[in-house]
C-alpha cells in the first residue's frame, strides 16, 4: 500500500510510519519545515514538504494520486493558540480530506480526541481545541466519497506500548500510549470494515489486531 499522513512529524506519526514500513507499505509523511526530512527518513518515510495551513486542495490532491490510504495526524500541538486550533486541527482535516476527495483516495483515517465535539463549552484554549476537532470530524463524516474511520484517543503517555487495548464506540476517559495508538492506526488503514465508525481507543488487555477486528465485525 502506498500511506500519506498529514502531519508526519509528529509523535505518533512517526510511530505509524516506522510500523507501515517495516511492514513494507510505501509512506509519504507532509511536513512543514525541511529539516523535519531526516526523522522521516530514518522512519523509513518519504518526507513532503507542504503547509497545510496555506496550500490549496489541489496542491495537496497532487501528493494524494495513487494513494490507497491517507491519515490525518496533525495538529496544532501544545503552546499554540486558539486560531491555530481552527487552522490546523479544523482547517487541514478539512482540506485533507477534500484533497483525498479529489484525489480519488477512499479510505480515510482520522486521529481524533477524546471529548472532540463541535458543540463543545468554554473559552480555554482546549476547549477550542476540542471544538475543532469536533467541527473537523463531522465534516469528514458527511463526505461520502470517504471510507472513513475517525479514531479518538485517551490521554497520551511515552510509556512502552504493551499492544493491549480497549477500542470501542464509547470507552470512557484513560490513558493510551503512543506505541498503541501508532499500532491500532496500523491495523484501520488496513481494515476497510471499520469505514463509517467513530472509535475511542485506551489502554486496555485486548490485542491490537483482535480489537480492530472485534469492531469490524469480524
Amino acid at each position: 500500500m502506498r500511506i500519506v499522513i498529514a502531519g508526519g512529524h509528529g509523535q505518533i506519526a512517526l510511530r505509524l510510519e516506522r510500523l507501515l514500513s517495516a511492514r513494507g507499505d510505501e509512506v509519504a509523511g507532509i511536513i512543514r519545515r525541511a529539516e523535519q526530512g531526516d526523522d522521516l527518513r530514518a522512519a523509513g518515510a518519504e518526507p513532503v514538504l507542504l503547509d497545510l495551513e496555506s496550500a490549496s486542495v489541489e496542491e495537496v490532491a497532487t501528493h494524494l494520486r495513487g494513494a490507497d490510504a491517507a491519515v490525518f495526524s496533525a495538529g496544532a500541538g501544545p503552546g499554540s493558540g486558539v486560531a491555530r486550533k481552527d487552522t490546523v486541527d479544523r482547517g487541514a482535516a478539512v482540506l485533507f480530506a477534500d484533497a483525498a476527495v479529489r484525489a480519488g483516495v477512499r479510505r480515510f483515517v482520522v486521529v481524533s480526541g477524546m471529548g472532540a465535539d463541535p458543540a463543545h463549552q468554554g473559552d480555554g484554549v482546549f476547549d477550542a481545541y476540542l471544538r475543532a476537532k469536533g467541527e473537523a470530524d463531522a465534516y469528514v463524516t458527511r463526505q461520502s466519497a470517504l471510507d472513513w474511520t475517525i479514531l479518538r484517543p485517551g490521554a497520551l503517555t511515552d510509556t512502552p506500548g504493551t499492544g493491549l487495548v480497549r477500542l470501542e464506540a464509547h470507552t470512557g476517559r484513560g490513558a493510551v500510549t503512543r506505541d498503541d495508538v501508532a499500532a491500532v492506526l496500523a491495523e484501520l488503514v488496513d481494515t476497510s470494515a471499520t469505514a463509517g465508525l467513530t472509535l475511542e481507543l485506551i489502554g486496555g488487555s485486548t490485542p491490537v489486531t483482535v480489537a480492530v477486528k472485534s469492531v469490524a465485525g469480524n
